[in-house]
């Protein structure tokens, strides 16, 4: 091996999954906000996102009793409101007021959208049968917002350890094998 060991505990960022992004939930007259990096798209159609949620967050119990979310995409605009709400807890602050951030009704759930993201996916659990083992919930995409003034966003992604890139340029890459 040519390469330097690198540390188990944190393989993870190197395997970095997608942007990092704000799930919202809602229940008994509670919201919150979750800064949330830990998710992958599990299915095209219906669209499936698998999400990463542990039971020590204070959305795991909105979730687990709504059965149903937001997946709110910010940009590198509103990263430090993002980080922010990964580093306060909902069980104690509103997170909307303490960070300025614009709830926003729904469609078809009832978990508030985020004015300031890009963009917005409205959820509803499919499957849970890898929650008590791995915190894992499965989510079926049921509508999805974009903000089609925003041509290039520029996302932010989780490295570890209070470290983000942002998202750079798009490029395409066609097979010119026939």
């Amino acid at each position: 091996m040519t390469g330097k060991s690198f540390p188990l505990s944190r393989a993870y960022s190197l395997l970095e999954p997608g942007p990092v992004v704000l799930l919202t939930t809602a229940f008994g007259g509670r919201t919150n906000i979750m800064t949330m990096s830990w998710h992958t798209m599990m299915e095209f159609e219906p669209p499936l996102v698998g999400c990463i949620i542990s039971e020590s967050n204070y959305s795991f119990g909105l979730l687990e009793s709504s059965k149903e979310c937001a997946i709110n995409i910010p940009t590198v605009e509103i990263a430090e409101k993002v980080a922010a709400c990964g580093n306060s807890s909902g069980a104690d602050t509103d997170k909307f007021e303490k960070f300025g951030l614009t709830a926003m009704p729904a469609s078809q759930v009832g978990a508030p959208l985020i004015k300031e993201c890009y963009a917005q996916l409205e959820c509803r659990v499919s499957d849970t049968r890898m929650v008590a083992d791995y915190g894992l919930f499965v989510l079926e995409v049921v509508k999805a917002w974009v903000d089609p003034t925003m041509k290039n966003p520029r996302t932010i992604h989780h490295r570890g350890r209070g470290s983000f890139m942002v998202a750079g340029e798009t490029i395409r890459l066609r097979s010119k094998m026939k």
